[in-house]
């Protein structure tokens, strides 16, 4: 059950984005129900939408402050819901009627859903390290004295697509690291992982105090505009934002609410601008869109076969070792042991994972993203798998022991030659069970930013927006990773019964 889990939530993403269609509000409805449900994320932080230092149950944030403006010119309030910033407009089809959050226009945007008129004008701004290279964007054409410069951006967004089209056009010698977080990337740039972030400038400028070990890499670059997006089925409701936010510019009172966040400027100016000025881009047939997504598909689906491959057999050696010890260890070691196992088994495999990738730094010791899932992953399953063979070990008679002894074994020589061995047949279909379930959950490493198989696909499903053609694509894959896996468990399973079949 634990290995189907991430299969059946695939299946049933396709079947929601297929039958689906409750979600966004028409304008009637909204003013109905008196509220306009607008979507963020408040990890995202400052100056956009982030709890209030003074009270964290509240919201602070320019944004905050646009959305009750602009919920004001509707005649209605304003209610938040939260939501993954690079997800976020999935929830246009499901509870939300706009997303507000520094959502940037671009012609991909301009095609799958609906954009208002900009609200705010941005630069893309990059951060590195003071005394420490890059020195300028120009650095960024020759790879530094490591190699390519390694350049962290919020994935998803318009930092990331610029940077990526700057390596693909040979103009940087860049490794791009995408991260679910807007400060993440500061935060690893601070510690050394990091090379230089990319983010928008209003962010930059918002955490500056709190970043004073960072410096503003030469000037801001490749301006943009943000954007309210709605669905496309509600475009009473899109015409209507835009008539609120040019009220809002022609009476000043954008202009007062960017004031108070130290926003103005250059901002007034590109607000007068229509997102009819970006065009949308061309839609691509299904073939365009295989041959071009399907690439980068089966190279995540290698690095999920890394992943699996390399931290399933480090996590079954550390399982047994602590099952042995748990039970034929010294009295001190065993409730060390015990303690090992139940602190992984009861905090998630996310949190164990921030605190190998992000925490460690902040004490010296910065692991590639690589090592680090294939670490956290080992561990996490080591707890599991140390239950399993603790329960294998003890399934085996006492007899089998007491007579290897007795035949003048050590008790060492005993556990590796005869109770082990009968253990690891006892235990080998939850032992294979588990590692088809680890190929699964190689997709929380998208979490320190390993691009496996499903954070591929989600960020292609969100450029694309293709979501139902490229999930089956990807469970399709999944399904050939693992379908294999079952019948080499099975046939592996029946070769080890055949000796006892043979003997009875």
């Amino acid at each position: 059950m634990i290995g189907c889990r991430h299969t059946i939530v695939a299946v049933a993403c396709v079947v929601a984005a297929t039958v689906s269609w409750a979600g966004a509000a028409e304008l009637e409805e909204i003013h109905s129900r008196g509220e306009l449900i607008w979507a963020a994320d408040q990890e995202g932080g400052g100056p956009h939408v982030f709890p209030d230092p003074a009270d964290p149950r509240r919201l602070s944030g320019f944004e905050v402050e646009f959305a009750k403006l602009l919920a004001g010119e509707l005649g209605v309030k304003a209610r938040f819901q939260q939501g993954q910033w690079d997800r976020l407009p999935l929830l246009l089809d499901q509870s939300a009627d706009c997303v507000i959050n520094g959502i940037e226009l671009t012609p991909e945007r301009r095609r799958d859903y609906g954009c208002s008129r900009p609200y705010f004008g941005y630069a893309l701004q990059m951060v590195g390290r003071r005394g420490a290279p890059p020195a300028t964007l120009a650095d960024l054409a020759e790879a530094g004295s490591a190699g390519a410069w390694r350049v962290g951006v919020l994935t998803g967004s318009a930092a990331e697509i610029e940077m990526r089209a700057r390596t693909a056009r040979g103009e940087a010698q860049i490794e791009v690291i995408g991260y679910d977080g807007t400060l993440d990337s500061m935060e690893q740039v601070q510690s050394g992982v990091l090379d230089a972030a990319v983010l928008d400038d209003c962010i930059v400028a918002f955490y500056a105090d709190r970043f004073a070990e960072l410096r503003n890499v030469d000037r801001p670059f490749a301006g943009g505009l943000y954007t309210v997006l709605t669905s496309h089925r509600t475009p009473k409701l899109a015409a209507a934002i835009d008539v609120a936010i040019g009220r809002m510019i022609a009476d000043g009172r954008l202009k007062k609410l960017y004031d108070r966040w130290d926003l103005a400027g250059r901002q007034q100016m590109l607000m007068l601008r229509d997102a009819a000025e970006i065009p949308p881009a061309r839609s691509r047939t299904l073939g365009e869109l295989v041959r071009q997504t399907l690439p980068l598909l089966l190279s995540s689906a290698g690095m999920t076969v890394l992943l699996s491959c390399a931290a399933f057999p480090l996590a079954v050696a550390a399982g047994l070792a602590v099952a042995v010890g748990r039970l034929y260890g010294p009295a001190w070691l065993r409730p060390l042991l015990t303690g090992y196992v139940e602190v992984l088994r009861g905090t998630p495999l996310m949190l164990q994972l921030y605190a190998i990738f992000f925490l460690l730094p902040k004490i010296g010791l910065a692991l590639p993203a690589l090592a680090a899932a294939i670490i956290g992953l080992a561990l996490n399953y080591s707890a599991y798998e140390s239950e399993i063979y603790r329960a294998g070990l003890k399934a085996v008679p006492l007899g089998q022991f007491e007579a290897a002894l007795s035949l003048g074994l050590t008790k060492w020589q005993a556990l590796r030659h005869v109770l082990v061995p009968q253990a690891v047949r006892i235990v080998m279909p939850p032992v294979t069970s588990d590692f088809i379930a680890l190929f699964k959950d190689t997709s929380v490493c998208s979490a320190i930013t390993v691009i496996e198989l499903t954070k591929r696909y989600s960020v292609l499903a969100l450029s694309t927006g293709r979501i139902v053609e490229l999930a089956v694509v990807t469970a399709v894959l999944y399904l050939c990773m693992s379908w294999p896996l079952a019948l080499l468990s099975r046939w592996f399973e029946s070769r080890l019964d055949r000796p006892a079949d043979g003997g009875s």
